[in-house]
């Protein structure tokens, strides 16, 4: 598999910002992969409206496979005091799509069909940097399936969920 790190370090100048699993560009001459990891996708200086609102970003892309990281804070809390669990499943679904997005081909697209989380304990925001990771775990030409994990720093599982992904050709 190959994985390319897109974070360095803990360096929040080196971070590859989200810019979403869509082709900013419009060019559609690119395979998802490419897409994710080139040049004209990540601008460090200019971060994504979402990522910076919701403080997480693209780390690690692969064949089938994303990372994410993701700082909770104050600015996500819910009226109980903690991260709102909206946050974890959009930390899910943007793990998930990009891994089903690496392998899509040149020409064709995706759409989200259905995310499913489960948030098996809670975030706050003292949790510290959490991770997302998501893999495909089957893909046919016009459905990709997927599979994701939010985890915290010490490996424990704070939400899972998999993600069902429609192949779309020649859109956006």
């Amino acid at each position: 598999m190959h994985i390319q790190n897109l974070y360095s370090h803990g360096n929040p100048n080196a971070r590859a910002l989200l810019v979403w699993c869509g082709r900013a560009s419009g060019d559609r001459s690119t395979d998802g992969q490419t897409d994710l990891t080139g040049d004209h996708r990540w601008d460090p200086a200019t971060p994504a409206d979402l990522s910076q609102t919701l403080t997480f970003w693209l780390v690690e892309i692969g064949d089938g496979f994303a990372a994410f990281e993701g700082e909770p804070g104050a600015h996500l809390l819910n009226p109980m005091g903690t991260v709102h669990g909206g946050w974890a499943m959009t930390l899910i679904d943007s793990a998930a799509g990009c891994a089903g997005y690496s392998l899509i081909p040149a020409g064709a697209g995706f759409r989200t069909v259905e995310t499913k989380a489960n948030l098996s304990r809670p975030i706050t925001s003292d949790s510290g940097r959490v991770r997302a990771e998501a893999h495909v775990v089957s893909q046919t030409r016009q459905v990709v399936s997927t599979e994701a994990r939010v985890t915290s720093r010490d490996g424990r599982v704070l939400a899972h969920g998999t993600s069902t992904l429609m192949v779309v050709s020649g859109e956006k």
